[in-house]
């Protein structure tokens, strides 16, 4: 996207490592930001650039940022203000939402939370309607799209391989709900993120939502929005969710968390595709498809009646599922390759290679946090390597506890002993050191039994 087009927001807070770290967030994106942790140096900002929208703190060093927002709203009126503050009540709330802020956040509150406020200002709406009306695409932005999509999508394995036909299919059904369920961490978010950015539906908003995290009070508001002046604090007409991503996908995480008295509402919005805002009556038609993600089983949730049926089945039209990684083991060594490459580019710390050992290792751990996991352990890796090779100290993975098989009484030791030590070894893959750490005994006693019990290294023998 050219420089012009991107959203300029001014982030004015004394807090000098959140300044920093939200216009880190905002950085290789749609939004140019800036910093002022003084009221003087956000004043200058302001004057010399045209900022679109201002995230300002209400506590600032000998300032109230209500006065604040009282002033900007003059001297800038086509300007969209955000309130932050870690030490807001109701009455701030009110009271900044009257003076014309169009959202308020409380510290500490998570990134896609304030990307999703901005993503409903108008300001952000329409740079998205000039966008769609251009003639002709920025090449950098298919390259920077294509990128998002395939760049966290690695892998060689047949099941892996299998779900990026399923999402692909999925993606030539635009109009076709999809349910994608697997284990934390296996990259759901990133296959909707396929299926949306290869379907009709791609020049439009993808808007993720993580379904557990917004309160009951607000749900209906968020999901519907709201007509000015029906509840306290309710200054300004505002779009929900579903009317937001009129037209693209709206990515519901953790579906399984969703409040119960809000699902048969969600239901009758995605059967009928008619929305109406809180405290409004006119119905507002609007076009989405629904992603939904989950780590739960949910026909469990619907026997213990915590999910609808109902809503499982409009879900439901599509369903694909992401193994873990500990299923898929093939990908584990691309995969890591993958995340050394990324985190040795990023770090500058080139020519940085990978020892066998480290393949062989984590070939034998589970990996409880799937690619979400191998990818922070390698980013630590490549942190704290202190020589051009990793090894696997750098990866501190703890040996997993294989299922010691259940002993015979009516057979004697040595029987017994032989079992164990099978069983250990095709765990670890006939690894030694790693079947001797389960067993509790050193490599060299485990070698010595081997011998006096003829057991072979080979796998031919399972």
């Amino acid at each position: 996207m050219a420089k012009q087009d991107k959203i300029k927001i001014l982030i004015l807070d004394d807090e000098k490592q959140f300044t920093e770290e939200l216009s880190g967030f905002f950085l290789d994106s749609d939004f140019e930001p800036f910093e002022a942790n003084t009221v003087e140096n956000g004043r200058k900002i302001l004057n010399k650039y045209e900022i679109d929208l201002l995230i300002l703190d209400v506590r600032l060093p000998g300032a109230n940022g209500l006065d604040i927002l009282k002033e900007v709203r003059v001297q800038y009126p086509y300007m969209e203000v955000i309130i932050v503050s870690a030490h807001g009540d109701m009455d701030t709330v009110i009271k900044a939402m009257r003076l014309g802020a169009f959202d308020y956040l409380r510290k500490p509150f998570r990134y896609i939370d304030i990307q999703i406020a901005i993503e409903r200002t108008q300001k952000y709406l329409q740079m998205q309607r000039r966008l769609r009306q251009m003639e002709e695409k920025n090449s950098l932005i298919s390259k920077a799209l294509e990128e998002k999509i395939d760049r966290q999508f690695i892998g060689i394995s047949p099941q892996i391989l299998e779900v990026f036909e399923q999402a692909v299919t999925a993606a030539k059904y635009p109009d076709a709900n999809v349910l994608i369920t697997g284990e934390s961490g296996t990259g759901k978010e990133n296959i909707a993120r396929i299926i949306h950015y290869l379907s009709a539906r791609k020049d439009f908003i993808l808007c993720a939502v993580n379904s557990s995290a917004i309160t009951e009070s607000l749900l209906e508001s968020e999901f519907f929005g709201h007509k000015k002046g029906s509840f306290t604090g309710a200054i300004a007409d505002k779009m929900g969710f579903f009317e937001v991503c009129n037209k693209g996908t709206l990515f519901l995480d953790e579906i399984a968390d969703m409040p119960f008295n809000l699902q048969a509402k969600i239901l009758r919005a995605t059967e009928e595709k008619v929305i109406t805002r809180v405290g409004d009556t006119n119905q507002i038609r609007t076009d989405f498809r629904i992603i939904s993600a989950t780590n739960h089983d949910l026909e469990k949730q619907v026997e213990k009646k915590k999910f609808r049926l109902d809503l499982l089945h409009r879900l439901n039209t599509l369903h694909l599922h992401i193994p873990a990684l500990r299923e898929r083991t093939e990908d584990i060594k691309p995969l890591l390759i993958y995340f050394v490459e990324v985190y040795t580019t990023k770090f500058n710390k080139p020519n940085i290679n990978i020892s066998r050992e480290v393949f062989d290792g984590l070939l034998k751990y589970d990996f409880p946090g799937n690619v979400r996991e191998l990818r922070n352990m390698t980013e630590r890796a490549v942190i704290l390597c202190k020589t051009n090779t990793l090894g696997i100290s750098d990866f501190p993975v703890k040996p997993q506890k294989a299922e010691i098989p259940e002993l015979d009484d009516s057979i004697d030791l040595k029987t017994n002993e032989i079992k164990m030590i099978r069983k250990a070894l095709q765990t670890c893959k006939y690894n030694q050191q790693a079947a001797s750490d389960i067993l509790g005994i050193t490599r060299d006693a485990l070698i010595r039994k081997m011998k006096k019990y003829e057991i072979s290294v080979s796998k031919s023998e399972e």
